[in-house]
């Protein structure tokens, strides 16, 4: 290993791609050129340094299995940023697996992360933990460790526990600091503002106020009977009755808790629910049908009877009804949602993540984009869809042997 490669190594584990680049931004031998792929994908130009990654992959001779895997880990780290989830996860496992064989543990770590990223942004909790639980990051140097409890704070965050969340993001921060990479303390700190932003609208006796995470955690834990318009379910303290697929009994359960301990006139329950300005008796038949089912589902949680107007909901053992609301309602709220981390999405990844069809996310992204919410750069497969700018990131990952002062 020559000099100015070590020195570029040392630059961009610190965080300083510049200071990377000015060793080899001339070089196009293979180190070279990953290493200024490495050093551009912490500027931020994303699209550069995937191409000098695959050529340094293919500069890289049939006896350099490792330095090949570690372009394929880097290469899928820039996938990951650029939220280009179809990137094939076997070329991923390969790598991994070909570190792993040669001994390079930090490197071959990086890259089961980046699998459990992966699988926490398309939804794939339970198998994101079991991956996680494969890893022990007491042996890695402090970057690796940062990433690692900002992996645990994630699952925390999505499984509603928040102190072990704010543990792990201690933990993080604490790794981050002896990393010394501006960058990676500044991805905890935005980790932690999550903690710090409302997370839920909760809608209760006509009145309404927002809730942080700890709140949303507290609320399912305690005694009341929840009406969950974020996950689509109905739930006391004993039980969980999913309505995600019924949308029309959803809406009544709804209105429903709203309106508790009152009423909903029958016309009111129509609008809502069969979105219909006029209630003919057509719809008031309908309605009775809805309603029949509704009392079926939620038999044993509650019961709907009917009053000279409308219907009320009487819960069987809670003493409150309350409604569990996203933050902000409106339409085309789930894209919106993904597109609030700062990052630049295809729409074939917002498909994969939210669990639709790509032309549905196609025409709630024109939507947004008409109205000004998003807007998107480049064309046919390379366009991205975002709200701010895409923000540089750093990356671990080194390719050259881990260096020794990597474990201090």
């Amino acid at each position: 290993m020559d000099s100015l490669i070590t020195a570029a190594a040392r630059a961009l584990a610190a965080g300083d791609p510049l200071g990377a680049l000015k060793r080899v931004a001339l070089r196009d031998d293979a180190p070279g050129l990953a290493l200024r792929g490495l050093a551009m994908a912490q500027l931020g130009d994303l699209v550069r340094a995937k191409a000098l990654l695959r050529s340094a992959a293919r500069a890289f001779g049939p006896k350099e299995a490792v330095a090949r895997a570690r372009c394929v880990v880097a290469e899928a780290e820039i996938a990951l940023v650029s939220r280009d989830l179809g990137w094939p996860a076997k070329a991923l496992d390969a790598a991994r697996a070909t570190l792993e064989e040669h001994g390079d543990r930090v490197n071959a770590a990086h890259a089961r992360y980046l699998t459990v990223r992966r699988l926490l942004l398309v939804g794939r909790i339970e198998e994101a933990e079991r991956t996680l639980a494969e890893l022990d990051p007491a042996p890695f140097p402090p970057a690796l460790r940062t990433a690692h409890e900002l992996v645990v704070a994630g699952i925390a965050m999505r499984r509603l526990r928040t102190k072990a969340a704010r543990d792990a993001l201690t933990r993080a921060e604490r790794a981050a600091r002896h990393a010394r990479i501006p960058a990676l303390t500044a991805e905890v700190e935005s980790a932690f503002l999550v903690l710090k932003t409302p997370a839920a609208r909760l809608i209760a006796s006509g009145e309404e106020r927002l809730l942080l995470l700890e709140e949303v955690e507290a609320l399912l834990a305690s005694k009341a009977f929840v009406v969950d318009a974020c996950r689509h379910v109905v739930r006391d303290e004993s039980k969980v009755v999913s309505l995600a697929k019924r949308p029309v009994l959803f809406a009544l359960a709804r209105a429903l808790g709203e309106a508790w301990p009152g009423d909903v006139p029958r016309d009111t329950l129509v609008a809502r629910a069969f979105r219909s300005k006029v209630a003919d008796e057509s719809h008031r038949a309908r309605l009775r049908v809805e309603i029949g089912r509704l009392r079926t589902v939620l038999r044993t949680l509650a019961d709907v009877s009917a009053t000279k107007r409308g219907f009320a909901l009487a819960p069987r053992r809670a003493r409150e009804v309350v409604v569990l609301a996203r933050p902000v309602e409106e339409k085309h709220a789930a894209v919106l949602a993904f597109l609030a981390d700062g990052e630049s999405w295809s729409s074939s990844a917002l498909a994969l993540a939210l669990g639709t069809s790509q032309r549905t996310v196609q025409r709630a992204l024109d939507s947004l984009a008409a109205t000004g919410k998003v807007q998107s750069f480049g064309r046919a497969r390379t366009r991205r869809w975002m709200t701010p700018p895409v923000p540089g990131f750093t990356t671990t990952l080194l390719l050259p042997a881990p260096l020794p002062i990597d474990y201090d």
